[in-house]
């Protein structure tokens, strides 16, 4: 692969505070050889006069998109999304598996296991989240009650069996019965542990993180929330720093506001996710979530409910959610890295999520609103919005989906540099 010279207007490397106006960026064989302020010596392969050029996206919770359902777990169904993610910037997801039946989540990991290094190229697949059952029944959210159990070591053992090499997210409640406990379970065997769908105290959630906890999933939703004498998960979470925590950027899951204090209160440990549903970037009508119905009502970026109202998901893509966080007061700095190499540092992944020598050169070219306009994927534009941009490539090997042991330190991928 010949070597590609990229200028841009703007580059946010998102390594430090810094954003490089003009910058360039020098791509070899699929990683970044080269970033720097200014202008280059040589003659630039592509000029990018407006925007912004950004580390891929890296988004923690994906249910599904553009249709699908990922929890069905169908190949064909999978392949449309790493495909087509990157029209939203996004290069690195975890699909995500709401609360089912024990044996249902082990088999779609184990389906999972089978069919993921045959994916196509294209966002790559840093594993599996899986989001329950271990949750609280208040704090359920749209999971149903009835698949809902307490983290016993015969349930707890059948998902890390059925999910070696594949699972690498799960969030529970630390308030049940037995949670400590799988905490350090999941965590001895590189699984990372998030606290969600939780009624727990701000004290619970400490012992969580005692125990190994290091997430927190989708902030100030489906959990305590913050009291000047009871901080709940909440409080906890915007004051430990061994927490970094998921917030949905929809503006509808969270108040714009809110969203602000969060990022004001957590500095350098709020991850943008989009809680995507398979409603995403699709009409209003009825969809899927872990296999339930979930209905989108007409109006942009209303979330998906079920039928009594909860919200189940969102619509949201990445860009957006970026230049939501945007809207909202927080500098485009700190939120390109929340959506990039926090995430991505959060999965240690140190060479994804960030422009830096050595690193994927995983990138986006966003508009000036903040709108995907062409995406890279190891170097190859997978995207572009732009007609006559670059040559769009897209047959790269699949071998870059993460789902063995990599020398980065992630239990999943070697597949996924």
């Amino acid at each position: 692969m010949a070597d590609t010279l990229i200028v841009a207007d703007r580059v946010v490397p998102a390594t430090g505070a810094d954003i490089f106006m003009p910058g360039f960026v020098r791509i070899s064989r699929g990683t970044i050889a080269e970033v720097a302020r200014g202008r280059p010596a040589g003659t630039a392969d592509l000029e990018l006069t407006d925007g912004v050029l950004v580390p891929g996206f890296v988004d923690l919770q994906v249910n599904g998109h553009f249709g699908v359902d990922l929890a069905a777990v169908d190949p064909a169904g999978w392949a449309s999304v790493v495909a087509r993610l990157p029209e939203t910037g996004t290069t690195a997801f975890l699909p995500t598996f709401i609360t089912a039946p024990v044996h249902k989540l082990a088999a779609a990991l184990r389906a999972t296991r089978e069919f993921g290094p045959g994916l196509p190229f294209g966002a790559r697949v840093l594993g599996v989240h899986v989001e329950g059952p271990f949750i609280s029944l208040r704090r359920r959210g749209a999971h149903d009650p009835e698949w809902i159990i307490e983290p016993e070591p015969e349930a707890v053992g059948e998902l890390l069996d059925a999910g070696r090499g594949v699972l690498r997210l799960v969030t529970l409640a630390p308030e049940r019965p037995g949670a400590i406990a799988a905490i350090k379970r999941f965590t001895e065997a590189g699984v990372l542990v998030s606290v969600g769908h939780s009624d727990a105290t701000a004290q619970q959630v400490a012992a969580a993180a005692d125990a190994g906890a290091s997430v927190v999933t989708h902030l100030f939703n489906a959990q305590t929330g913050m009291h000047h004498r009871a901080p709940g998960v909440v409080g906890q979470a915007l004051v430990d720093r061994r927490l970094t925590s998921g917030l949905i950027a929809d503006l509808h899951h969270v108040a714009a506001s809110v969203c602000a204090i969060a990022f004001a209160a957590a500095v350098g440990r709020i991850a943008i996710v989009t809680d995507a549903a398979a409603c995403a970037d699709m009409p209003p009508g009825r969809y899927q979530l872990g296999g339930q119905l979930i209905k989108l009502p007409p109006g942009g970026g209303v979330p998906p409910m079920r039928a009594d109202g909860t919200l189940a998901g969102s619509g949201l893509r990445m860009d957006l959610g970026v230049a939501n966080i945007v809207a909202v007061g927080v500098d485009l700095i700190t939120a390109v890295t929340a959506a990039t190499r926090i995430p991505a540092d959060l999965m240690r992944r140190p060479d994804l999520g960030r422009i830096a020598p050595g690193a994927a050169a995983d990138m986006v070219w966003l508009s000036n609103d903040l709108r995907t306009r062409a995406t890279w994927i190891a170097g190859e534009i997978v995207y572009s919005a732009v007609a006559g941009f670059g040559e769009t490539h897209g047959a790269g090997s699949a071998s870059h989906h993460a789902f063995a042991p990599t020398t980065h330190g992630d239990p999943l991928g070697a597949h996924g540099r």
